[in-house]
C-alpha cells in the first residue's frame, strides 16, 4: 500500500473532530484478491470528519483522470470523492470494470468485492462515513452501478448511472435481494449504449437491456407507487435537447428510482445539458443519515 500526497494538507485536530484547510488530492492503493488496486481520493477544502464518500467509476478504456462530473457538487456540499482505476481486461487490454463483456470472458476479477473492500479501506483510513457511501459511474462504470445494486452488497447505499445499462445476463440470472435507490441519466441518441438496448449484441459489447426495461425492474423491485414527471430544456438551447425527468417513489422502504431521459442526447455525462453532479447529489442526499 502506498500514498502520495500531491497537495499540501493542514489538519487541525480537536478531540475527535478535524477540519481540512486545503483541498487534498491523494493517490493510494490496496491489494485485493492478489491485484493491486489504485485510486485517487479528492477531499474538498473544509470537509468535516465522517463526511459522505462518493465513488466515481470511469468508462471503458479510461483511467487516472481525477476531473469528474461530481467535482463541483463535492466542493459545494463537502463530501469526498474516490476515483478508482479499473484493471486491464484480457481481451482488449483496456482499463475496465468486469461486467461480462465478450472481451472479459474468463476474467477472474470480482469488481463487486473489490469496490466494497476498497470503500471500507477508504472509510477507515481517511475518517469518512461508514454509512453514507455512494457509487456513480459513466458507461462501463454505470454498468458497475447495476451489478453492485443487484449483488446484495451493503457498503454502497445508492447508485447513479450515467449512460450506463443493464447487461442481459444480469437481468436474466440475478435478482436483487432487497430494494436499492437507483438513478439513470441516459440519452436517446446514445449509439454506444443504445437507449433501446442491444439484445442481439450488434455493437459487440454483449447483449444488454433497453433502458426503460432496466429501470422498470427497479421500479417494480422497490415497489414504487407514484410518479412525477417534468420536462426541462438543455442548458444549451441551441442543442435542441430536452430532459424528461421521471421520479418514481412511494415504496415501503423509501428507495426511489429516477430516470432522466435526455432526448437527442449522445453518449456523455451531460454536463453541457444539466448540472449532472448537482442532480446526482440531490438524489444521494435523500439517503444521507
Amino acid at each position: 500500500m502506498r500514498r502520495i500526497i500531491l497537495f499540501c494538507l493542514l489538519v487541525i485536530s480537536f478531540g475527535t473532530s478535524w477540519k481540512a484547510i486545503a483541498r487534498q488530492l491523494i493517490r493510494d492503493s490496496i491489494q485485493i484478491q492478489g491485484y493491486m488496486r489504485h485510486f485517487s481520493l479528492i477531499i474538498p477544502e473544509n470537509t468535516p470528519k465522517d463526511a459522505p464518500l462518493v465513488f466515481v467509476a470511469h468508462g471503458y478504456g479510461n483511467s487516472g483522470k481525477t476531473k469528474t462530473w461530481m467535482d463541483k457538487a463535492a466542493d459545494k456540499y463537502k463530501f469526498a470523492l474516490c476515483v478508482p482505476i479499473g484493471l486491464k481486461d484480457p481481451g482488449k487490454n483496456k482499463h475496465s470494470w468486469n461486467v461480462g463483456y465478450p472481451s472479459q470472458q474468463g476474467w477472474d476479477v470480482d469488481d463487486v468485492k473489490s469496490m466494497c473492500k476498497m470503500a471500507l479501506y477508504v472509510q477507515k483510513k481517511y475518517h469518512l462515513s461508514k454509512v453514507n457511501t455512494f457509487f456513480t459511474g459513466m458507461s462501463n462504470g454505470g454498468e458497475m452501478c447495476y451489478l453492485l445494486a443487484y449483488s446484495g452488497q451493503r457498503v454502497f447505499k445508492a447508485f447513479a448511472s450515467v449512460s450506463g445499462l443493464t447487461m442481459e445476463w444480469i437481468y436474466r440470472t440475478m435478482d436483487a435481494p432487497f430494494p436499492v435507490p437507483i438513478f439513470e441519466i441516459h440519452g436517446t441518441a446514445d449509439h454506444t449504449s443504445e437507449w433501446d438496448g442491444d439484445l442481439e449484441n450488434k455493437g459487440g459489447w454483449g447483449a444488454y437491456m433497453p433502458t426503460p426495461i432496466g429501470i422498470g425492474y427497479w421500479v417494480a423491485r422497490n415497489k414504487c407507487e407514484t410518479i412525477s414527471q417534468e420536462t426541462v430544456a438543455s442548458l444549451q438551447p441551441e442543442s435542441n435537447r430536452t430532459i424528461e425527468k421521471y421520479r418514481y417513489s412511494g415504496g415501503p422502504t423509501g428507495c426511489d428510482v429516477w430516470l432522466y431521459k435526455v432526448v437527442n442526447g449522445p453518449h456523455s455525462w451531460f454536463d453541457k445539458d444539466l448540472d449532472t453532479g448537482e442532480e446526482i447529489w440531490q438524489f444521494f442526499s435523500k439517503y444521507v443519515k
